[in-house]
């Protein structure tokens, strides 16, 4: 830990014992707000350049979406906390080259879309608006956070859809791609504190804070957004799974448990060394997506289409 992280954990612990809503604000405050902005990589700039950009208002900023290809096989990629689009581009390359049409976007509070911060529900309804924008998605592929928002999406759809709207058409995809997958809210809550080293007390104000300002009037965030507890029986008919063994911010065995809430529908790729951000851009992990989407698209296509085999087993390459 840091010297930074070090001072706050002292301030924030010490403030609990003399005046707990107030080290409870301060927490909130720090747990909501990105740390900083991802920016864009000198590498990800021509591809970036290519994308045709648009732009979705939601929560307290305008979120910026990059679409390449003609529009045919549309594929969406999700980032997540502290994140941006362009972190897909080795994957985008890919799929362009297998005929597919990517999209993606900067969330609010995240590369170049404006805004401070996003919540995971900011983050529901930009998938749902890139849905009637660019949809249905042959497939979706989302990492971190981005994964318990998609869950969240494909169940609930968005609200800048209608009630009518809604009933009739919910987000919907064929296939799945959920990498290094954050399991629930609950977890970033108790992640943070423990990153930060926080007494329990604060664990409890920051997840009344929570409640009470980010999500008002809901009966139980917890289990509404719990990916596990909520898996959509109508969701992906084909799922892969992946993620690090040294994965430091997210415990792989959040993936695992997915996989095995998931049942014969998923796929668990195990990797190494590689953490939870540079998974994303890995070239072992985009072989592994490839040929994912070579493999699903044969089986729909081919006499003899089956179930991927739910055992975990290497990355591709």
């Amino acid at each position: 830990m840091d010297f930074a992280m070090t001072a706050v954990r002292t301030a924030l612990n010490g403030a609990s014992y003399v005046a707990p809503r107030l080290a409870g604000g301060a927490a909130f405050r720090l747990f909501r707000k990105p740390r900083g902005r991802s920016r864009l990589r000198p590498d990800e700039r021509p591809l970036t350049d290519r994308a045709e950009v648009g732009e979705i208002v939601v929560g307290g900023g305008k979120a910026v979406s990059y679409r390449w290809g003609t529009g045919a096989r549309p594929v969406l990629l999700v980032h997540g906390w502290e994140s941006r689009g362009s972190r897909f581009a080795p994957l985008v390359s890919e799929l362009l080259d297998l005929g597919l049409s990517p999209v993606t976007f900067d969330a609010p509070g995240h590369g170049d879309a404006t805004g401070e911060t996003m919540t995971i529900v900011d983050l529901r309804d930009i998938i749902a608006e890139l849905d009637a924008r660019h949809g249905p998605f042959e497939m979706i592929v989302a990492h971190s956070l981005g994964v318990t928002a998609t869950f969240l999406a494909l169940r609930e759809g968005g609200a800048r859809q209608s009630r009518q709207s809604r009933q009739s058409r919910l987000v919907r995809t064929e296939r799945l791609v959920a990498i290094s997958g954050v399991p629930d809210f609950a977890y970033l809550v108790d992640r943070f504190c423990e990153r930060l080293g926080l007494r329990a007390r604060l664990n409890a104000e920051l997840r009344g804070r929570v409640e009470r300002e980010l999500f008002p009037g809901e009966e139980d965030i917890w289990s509404r957004f719990s990916v596990p507890r909520t898996v959509p029986e109508a969701g992906p008919a084909s799922v892969l799974v992946v993620h690090d063994a040294d994965d430091d911010m997210v415990d792989p065995a959040c993936s695992r448990a997915l996989a095995d809430a998931l049942g014969d529908r998923a796929e668990l790729v195990v990797t190494s060394g590689l953490g939870h951000r540079r998974i994303i851009g890995d070239p072992q992990v985009t072989a592994s997506v490839r040929d994912f989407v070579v493999r699903e698209r044969a089986a729909r296509v081919g006499p003899a289409a089956g179930r991927p085999d739910p055992s975990p087993r290497p990355a591709a390459g």
